[in-house]
């Protein structure tokens, strides 16, 4: 079996021109390298995935002594950041990973779309406006418009229900979003470019996945080669003699 995803880290956004001219957003993405530290197996552990590691270097005075005998079960340099990811059904001739496996960023290589799970940036304590997108109330002299008004009831319901949406704590959420378009890799450095934003600062943590369910892609989709089947079908069809 193959894993499904792998551990990196945000480097920053621009932007590239494709062969039609037309410029597209990216975000810029270290994918990797990782190790495997354990597999997880249906029969011990009632389900079967791959604990991986984003190989950095790490003080061993930053390991303790039962993460350093985690490590080198797995025969694994220590690492900092640990996720669990899902593995694929192994193609022909493929061998199955185990532990101390790299795994590079080549797994995208056949790849079209991945999915990003990142943590947002923390806004600390936020209002309505910024937190939910409020309009707010007047702007004028005398009023404070940033304010979310009235919460409660009178008479009837003579409470405020729970989920209302108020001030409070902002960001540092996990955040996916899915289907991500690949616009290049660089397997040299471990570099995956990707359509769009990703959630998180520069150098945070993201965990880079296969698409679970990537769109449908239409053939002639966009461009002058779009056929329009309404006006394809009155072409094809034999014209009628007044």
């Amino acid at each position: 079996m193959s894993v499904t995803g792998i551990l990196g880290k945000k480097i920053g956004m621009t932007q590239i021109f494709d062969e039609k001219g037309d410029v597209h957003p990216i975000t810029v993405l270290q994918a990797g390298p990782c190790v495997i530290t354990q597999l997880k197996t249906a029969a011990r552990d009632g389900y079967e995935a791959a604990q991986i590691g984003l190989v950095e270097f790490v003080k061993a005075s930053r390991v303790t002594k039962p993460q350093a005998g985690h490590f080198a079960k797995a025969d694994a340099p220590p690492v900092r950041e640990i996720r669990e990811v899902g593995l694929d059904s192994l193609a022909e001739g493929e061998e199955a990973a185990k532990a101390g496996d790299r795994i590079l960023v080549d797994i995208f290589e056949s790849e079209k779309f991945v999915d990003v799970i990142g943590t947002s940036k923390g806004r600390g304590f936020a209002g309505v406006v910024r937190r939910h997108g409020f309009g707010g109330g007047p702007k004028s002299h005398g009023h404070m418009f940033q304010v979310q008004g009235s919460i409660g009831a009178s008479s009837f319901p003579s409470r405020v229900f729970p989920g209302q949406r108020m001030p409070g704590h902002m960001g540092v959420d996990q955040v996916t979003v899915r289907n991500l378009r690949i616009r290049g890799i660089d397997l040299e450095e471990n570099l995956i470019m990707v359509e769009g934003a990703v959630p998180g600062p520069r150098d945070g943590y993201v965990l880079i996945s296969k698409a679970k369910a990537p769109p449908r892609e239409r053939r002639g989709f966009a461009g002058a080669g779009t056929l329009d089947p309404l006006k394809a079908s009155k072409k094809a069809s034999p014209s009628k003699k007044k």
